[in-house]
C-alpha cells in the first residue's frame, strides 16, 4: 500500500475500503486530518457530520475525483465504484434505458439495463424520458444505473435528501433490498440520524476531519423508532453531533413518516433552535 495524494489501490478480499492517516487540504485549510476508516465487503456504513466536517471530501477521495488536491495518506478502494448523488443527474435527452446503460460495455448491456430497471420497480418504462418521472422515480433510475455495474463499493451522497418523507421511506426499503441482493460495500452520507440508523450496519460521525464516533447499529429488526435500543443509539449520535434534543416535545422516538425522515422536529444546536 503506497502513500499518495489522490490515487486508489486495489483492495484485498477481506476489506473493501481501508483508509489510514488520510489528509486533504484546500486553500491552506485542512478538511480531512489524519482520518482512519475501514469498510468490509458488503458492509453498510452511514456517515454523519455537521456541514464542513469533510463528508463530501471523503466521498470524492474514495471516488477518485480529487487527484489535484493537496493531501497524503493511504487509501485503498475497489476498482469498481459507483456513486449516487442527491440529484439523479439523468441526461434529459436520453431515454431511461439509455441512461441506465450509458457507458456499460458488453453485448448484453440492454438486457442488464432492463433487469436493473425492473429491480427498482420501473419495468416497462425503458422508453420513457426523465422529465416524465417524479423525483423518487428519477432516483430509482439513478440506483439502477449505479447497481447495473455491480460495484464493489457504492457511494451515496444524500441520495434521498430532496425527497418527501413518505417517498424517502419507500426508497429506504428499496435500497435495503438492493444492497442485500447485490452486496456492495456502501458508504452513505446523510444528515439524518434516523435514516442512518434505519439503513446502516455502522454509523460513523465525522468531526473536523476526524472520526469522532464509530458505532454499530445494534437495533433489532424491524428497526422501529421509539424502541429502547433505537432511542439510546439516536441519543448517542445526536450528542456526538452536538445536538440537544427536547424529550418533552417528542424529538426522540417520534412516530410517523416525518420522524423517520428526520424532519419536523425541534432541536437546539449550540443554544440556537432550528429545524432538524
Amino acid at each position: 500500500m503506497a502513500t499518495h495524494s489522490g490515487g486508489l489501490n486495489t483492495t484485498e478480499d477481506r476489506t473493501a475500503v481501508r483508509i489510514e492517516n488520510l489528509v486533504r487540504s484546500f486553500d491552506g485549510r485542512t478538511v480531512l486530518d489524519g482520518l482512519d476508516l475501514s469498510i468490509a465487503p458488503g458492509e453498510f456504513v452511514a456517515l454523519l457530520g455537521r456541514s464542513g466536517s469533510g463528508k463530501s471530501t471523503l466521498l470524492r477521495a474514495l471516488a477518485g475525483l480529487d487527484h489535484d488536491v493537496a493531501g497524503s495518506g493511504d487509501l485503498t478502494a475497489p476498482d469498481h465504484v459507483s456513486v449516487v448523488f442527491q440529484d439523479a443527474r439523468l441526461l434529459p435527452w436520453k431515454r431511461l434505458l439509455d441512461n441506465v446503460i450509458l457507458g456499460l460495455p458488453g453485448p448484453f448491456a440492454e438486457e442488464r439495463g432492463r433487469a436493473a430497471l425492473a429491480e427498482v420497480g420501473l419495468a416497462g418504462r425503458e422508453r420513457g424520458w426523465p422529465v416524465e418521472l417524479s423525483g423518487g422515480e428519477q432516483q430509482r433510475v439513478s440506483l439502477a444505473r449505479s447497481l447495473v455495474r455491480e460495484p464493489r463499493l457504492l457511494l451515496a451522497d444524500e441520495p434521498f435528501g430532496a425527497l418527501d418523507a413518505l417517498t424517502r421511506l419507500r426508497m429506504h426499503a428499496l435500497l435495503r433490498r438492493l444492497c442485500e441482493r447485490h452486496r456492495p460495500a456502501v458508504l452513505l452520507v446523510t444528515h439524518d440520524v434516523d435514516e442512518a440508523i434505519a439503513l446502516a450496519d455502522r454509523v460513523v460521525v465525522l468531526d473536523r476531519g476526524r472520526i469522532a464516533a464509530d458505532l454499530p447499529v445494534d437495533v433489532p429488526a424491524p428497526r422501529r423508532q421509539g424502541s429502547a435500543a433505537h432511542t439510546a443509539l439516536r441519543g448517542r449520535l445526536l450528542a456526538r453531533l452536538g445536538v440537544d434534543t427536547d424529550e418533552d416535545h417528542g424529538t426522540t422516538g417520534a412516530a410517523g413518516a416525518a420522524g423517520a425522515a428526520g424532519i419536523g422536529r425541534s432541536t437546539r444546536t449550540n443554544g440556537e433552535e432550528s429545524a432538524a
